[in-house]
Formats: C-alpha cells, structure tokens, sequence
C-alpha cells in the first residue's frame, strides 16, 4: 500500500506476482495494491514504474483504487511502504470490526535493512529502479518467512 497506488505498490504487487508464480505458489496467494488516498482511483501506474517492471521482464495491468473495509477483513497481510502509510492504515483499521490483516511495513523484511521505501515520483529513473530492488529484496524474503 502507498500514498497513490501508482509508483510504489504496483512495482511490488507485480514483483510479488512474479515470485509466487516463478515458485509456483500463485495459488495460495492473492495479491493487490491500493492507495491509501483517492487521488489516482482508476488510473495506470506512473509509465516510469510500468517501464522499470518492463526492463525486468514483467507487466501489469494494474489500475490504481484505494484500500476499502473489506481488504482488512480479507487480507492476511497488508505491507506499506512508509511510517505515514503504516499510521493512516492503522487508524483506518481500528474503525473495522475483525480487521484480520497484520499491517507492516514491507521494509521490515529488507535483509538490507532500508525501513522505508522512498516515493519515486518526482524523482528520476534511477529512483525507480532503487524501489524495484528494494521491492524484489522485500518480498523474496517475505515469501520465504510467511511459506
């Protein structure tokens, strides 16, 4: 989950994908991205993103909403990106009866230790490219600690 649902979370929801199917465990996840925000609602990934995921051999299809009550109901795990995601996920939580999801931040399972994932958008290519490593870092060994 991040701020837009444009940049961030598409990049590690198609990684995630990737993973689980190059495992062939696709069927025992269901994976998304939201938004914490309205902003984006409908729209595609920022074309930096979806030309950062095409450099790496994967494509999405993706199209930005924002995180609703059920997802909290539905979802073992809900992974952020930043402290102020982690804070407005939370307080959205506690106005749901059984929130089931166990919101983290997905940078608490970097080997590497980076916490936080950046928001690239007004960065450049580069800075893409950091939170597609991050994400393919993150979820790798996510995977391997939630198998």
């Amino acid at each position: 989950i991040s701020i837009g649902n444009i940049c961030r979370s598409p990049i590690a929801e198609a990684v995630f994908r990737k993973l689980v199917t190059d495992e062939k465990v696709e069927n025992k996840w269901m994976t998304d991205s939201a938004a914490v925000s309205d902003w984006n609602v409908g729209r595609s990934p920022d074309a930096r993103a979806l030309s950062c995921l095409r450099n790496h051999g994967i494509e999405t299809a993706h199209k930005a909403r924002q995180v609703t009550k059920d997802d909290f109901q539905t979802f073992d795990y809900i992974l952020c990106m930043d402290e102020s995601n982690l804070r407005d996920l939370k307080r959205k939580s506690n106005q749901v009866k059984d929130c089931k999801a166990k919101i983290e931040l997905l940078g608490s399972y970097d080997p590497q230790k980076q916490l936080i994932i950046e928001d690239p958008y007004y960065g450049n290519e580069k800075d893409f490219e950091t939170v597609y490593e991050q994400c393919v870092r993150c979820c790798k060994a996510f995977l391997e600690k939630s198998h």
